[in-house]
């Protein structure tokens, strides 16, 4: 289940614009990884973020009342007639930092915790980070987005994390940015992850978090995959369904089936084409299918004359 933006600010869904600033201010004070020591600290402190960087856009806050979370980064239909059907999905930048920093407005409450250069100050014992005893942050999760296109062909995706690296003089650190590389295969499916081992931010008694990446599919014009199958919905009139005609549907890849459809579509009826779906993550040579349904076009009309004919052509 996703979260739910309101609770994890403790608000109710009648909160007001200036609630949830009010909100996100006392909650992101708590549970700043510099004062919460909780293991699960950061985990909240990113919650926090994600809740307030959507509650606070109007556009946001708007679509996620309305279809909730799924609708907000899955995308909402549009008009049919647009040539992609969906609007563009929201994608959490993973960086609370970056939200805490523009809400304080680069007025940090925590500066005392760190150097004129921006490096942190490494307090004596006793202080925030406790005795001494090594302990490990928890594992940062983030979503990755991949297209259909690309879990089809496999490609490879860079991705730039920001973390703060201990300086050669083992007391202070300093932010840096660091490319991460991952090679997407063909036929990964939404929820394959992908770790890299301590790769999160380095600290005195600390050892750094993994950084695992979750694929999730991004919404496709024209497709939609389940497993390895691709389902395709055809738009033909009421003439065609009655007497048949030849579809042409570009896949993936770039070809152009020509798919002849010789039954009467009825609603309920769906064509099966082998080995047009996804490749399959243990052995790309091999493909699921292609399941295409039908949307018939009724005429909003008819003439007195044509609905004799039909009668007389499809009374039973």
């Amino acid at each position: 289940m996703g979260l739910d933006y309101y609770a994890v600010l403790e608000l109710d869904r009648g909160a007001t614009s200036d609630d949830i600033k009010k909100a996100y201010r006392k909650l992101a004070l708590k549970f700043h990884p510099l004062k919460c020591k909780e293991p699960w600290g950061p985990k909240r402190f990113r919650q926090l973020a994600e809740a307030y960087d959507v509650l606070s856009d109007p556009m946001k806050k708007g679509i996620y009342d309305k279809f909730g979370e799924e609708g907000l980064k899955g995308g909402i239909p549009l008009e049919l007639a647009s040539d992609n059907p969906w609007s563009v999905g929201y994608v959490f930048h993973n960086n609370p930092e970056k939200v805490f920093r523009e809400f304080f407005g680069g007025d940090n409450p925590f500066a005392e915790f760190f150097a004129e250069d921006g490096s942190e100050v490494l307090l004596p014992f006793g202080g925030p980070r406790g005795r001494g005893a090594l302990r490990r942050d928890p594992p940062i999760v983030r979503d990755l987005y991949v297209s259909l296109e690309d879990l089809f062909h496999g490609c490879t995706k860079k991705i730039k994390i920001s973390r703060r690296v201990m300086n050669e003089d083992g007391q202070t650190s300093t932010i840096r940015d660091k490319i991460l590389t991952i090679d997407v295969q063909p036929g990964w499916k939404r929820g394959t992850r992908i770790t890299f081992e301590k790769e999160g931010d380095q600290g005195p008694n600390i050892i750094p978090a993994d950084i695992t990446f979750v694929v999730q599919e991004k919404l496709h014009p024209r497709f939609k995959r389940i497993d390895n199958n691709l389902l395709y919905v055809a738009t033909i009139p009421l003439s065609k369904a009655l007497t048949g005609c030849t579809l042409d549907v570009w896949t993936l890849d770039g070809r152009l089936l020509n798919i002849p459809i010789n039954d009467i579509v009825d609603p309920k009826y769906y064509k099966m084409v082998p080995g047009e779906g996804m490749p399959l993550a243990q052995d790309p040579q091999r493909k699921g299918d292609l399941y295409i349904y039908f949307d018939i076009i009724f005429p909003k009309r008819l003439s007195p004359e044509v609905k004799t004919l039909l009668r007389g052509v499809l009374q039973p």
